[in-house]
């Protein structure tokens, strides 16, 4: 069934489905820093329409969960952080050790507890960036994190097995659900993908940059080049 086709097909029986989204990236632009990214008003409100139509809508964020509500800002959602370790106890344990390591590391850091992230989009030399960025990777696998790169970013994170895939598969299981929609932009939206595996419906949107994975490209059912048309597929649903 083509894409399209899926995503008219979820929203026939939205009482029995789920959107789940990613926010940098998906709902916000990617932009210099961080801290400036913000939701459009346009894409808030459709988000607001779609809380109030399906049995779930939920943001699934490498941000804390605390700073993903005050990006998104829409009641009625459920907010997932940190890629999905919040939800993971065994994730809390690892908090001192990734503030250990961190506060070695001559770089600015997005701190965000659990996580932790390395930007290199705003430096002069970027190849020469990565290769610090590489090494600094190294170090933090030698102290036992995993470290990932997604686009022009660092990420480390505590070496168990939670994700934004195992999120997901939480936040169905939980409700019942069998149909569901995620859409993401980077690497870590894979697992979410992933996730959709073997469900009665599963749509997958990928978000697609040429920062972005190839991979991505490849598992999604639909393509988007940017929240922009990301913002008028929310419209179809």
């Amino acid at each position: 069934m083509p894409g399209l086709a899926l995503l008219d097909e979820l929203a026939r029986e939205p009482e029995r489905a789920a959107i789940v989204l990613d926010v940098d990236g998906v709902l916000a632009p990617i932009v210099e820093r961080p801290e400036d990214a913000r939701v459009p008003g346009e894409t808030r409100a459709e988000v607001e329409r779609l809380a109030a139509r399906y049995a779930l809508v939920a943001a699934v964020s490498g941000r804390t969960s605390d700073d993903a509500r005050r990006m998104v800002a829409v009641s009625g959602l459920v907010y997932v952080g940190s890629h999905g370790l919040e939800a993971d106890p065994d994730a809390e344990r690892w908090r001192a050790a990734l503030a250990s390591f961190i506060a070695g590391v001559d770089w600015p850091v997005e701190d965000k507890g659990l996580t932790a992230s390395f930007h290199y989009r705003t430096a002069p030399d970027e190849q020469a960036a990565r290769a610090a960025l590489e090494e600094i990777a190294d170090r933090a696998r030698d102290a036992g994190l995993r470290a990932r790169f997604g686009r022009k970013v660092l990420e480390l994170v505590p070496p168990i097995d939670a994700d934004k895939g195992t999120a997901v598969r939480r936040l169905l299981s939980e409700r019942g659900l069998t149909r569901a929609l995620y859409a993401g932009d980077d690497t870590t939206d894979l697992d979410a993908f992933g996730a959709l595996d073997g469900l009665e419906l599963g749509v997958r949107v990928a978000v697609a940059s040429k920062e972005g994975p190839v991979k991505l490209r490849e598992r999604a059912d639909i393509i988007v080049d940017d929240p922009l048309g990301f913002l008028e597929l929310l419209r179809r649903l």
